[in-house]
């Protein structure tokens, strides 16, 4: 998709934009997120010319549009009006490395805009590859940058808009938590799943759970508990390793045949992996509908091991279940909604 009118979506407001200026990174950040690229790597990206859109399905179809930096939105030829009211989101990248005066300015002149089409909008800007500041100077930039955001709002009368800010980079999982944060104000169903895995947890020996994304490790739901980024960031390598592994191992059964060499029909492997830490940690993962798994850590407490992964395994079904009827729900739903004749 590379016209920035093509926005014509039944679940449109599962669209987030991406903005900023030019260089300030968001081709890297679409890249180590959506395609698993080295972040290394993304330093030979050349710079983007054309809209460009990212599409993964999870309990909703989401959708972010990259928009160049170097493009007006407000050109005539571009149907900016629809654009803005078609999304859920704004995601506004700002490099904490550079100066960053014009972006601020550049990001209070969008805000305006989309906040008189689209007044339910979510407002969100990244702080942008922190990795190469301090700790002062981090709360440093995050605080003028808020600060400087504030006074230009309030000099266009909009003191009254919400924007959440995020120190993030594609060097660590920060950025992977900031969109995590983001996907799940799209995602309606979001008080049921926490809901369900605050049920889950407390009729098991479970500490944390998350619900991922497998591809791009965004966890669109956890429990209410507070988040640590160490164990969000430990669920989510044992991800890829359980990625790594299942990929590493062919499925022998797949091809298989009866006795008079027709093709039995054999249910395809499911995602699954446990894992038992030096400290007596479980990490547990299951694979779930739409390309989500829900990952867990369980601390058995004295309690038997194989008892705990028993009953984790008993209710994991149950909230899978639960998942499953979520989603037929939605789907329902969705189609009630969707206006006559939309594709």
């Amino acid at each position: 998709m590379n016209d920035i009118n093509a926005t014509d979506n039944p679940d449109s407001k599962a669209m987030i934009l991406l903005l900023g200026l030019r260089r300030g990174g968001k081709s890297s950040i679409c890249k180590v997120l959506f395609h698993n690229m080295q972040p290394l790597d993304t330093l030979y990206l050349e710079s983007t010319s054309n809209p460009t859109v990212e599409h993964f399905s999870t309990l909703i179809d989401l959708a972010v549009m990259e928009l160049p930096g170097q493009l007006n939105y407000f050109e005539p030829t571009y149907d900016s009006e629809r654009l803005f009211r078609s999304v859920g989101g704004l995601v506004y990248v700002i490099d904490s490395q550079d100066e960053y005066m014009n972006a601020i300015t550049n990001l209070a002149m969008i805000i305006e805009y989309a906040y008189k089409v689209n007044p339910l909008i979510n407002i969100e800007v990244l702080i942008h590859k922190v990795d190469g500041l301090s700790e002062d100077f981090k709360v440093d930039a995050q605080r003028d940058i808020m600060q400087r955001t504030g006074e230009e709002l309030l000099e266009l009368g909009l003191d009254g808009v919400q924007v959440s800010f995020y120190l993030t980079s594609i060097f660590d999982h920060s950025i992977y938590e900031a969109f995590s944060r983001i996907v799940q104000k799209l995602i309606p169903e979001l008080s049921f799943l926490e809901n369900m895995l605050d049920n889950l947890i407390q009729h098991s020996q479970i500490e944390k759970a998350f619900l991922f994304d497998i591809n791009s490790k965004i966890y669109v739901s956890t429990d209410s508990n507070p988040v640590d980024i160490q164990m969000y960031e430990i669920c989510a390598e044992f991800v890829d390793v359980t990625i790594d592994l299942f990929d590493l191992y062919k499925d022998t059964q797949r091809n298989r045949k009866d006795s008079d060499g027709k093709a039995v029909q054999i249910r395809p492997r499911e995602l699954k992996n446990v894992s038992h830490l030096g400290n007596g940690v479980i990490i547990y993962l299951r694979q779930m509908i739409r390309g989500l798994a829900l990952v867990a850590v369980i601390r058995p407490n004295g309690a038997d091991t194989e008892s705990c992964l028993t009953v984790a395994d008993y209710n994991v079904d149950i909230f899978k279940k639960g998942l499953e009827d979520i989603w037929a729900n939605a789907r329902v739903t969705s189609r009630q909604e969707s206006p006559i004749g939309s594709s």
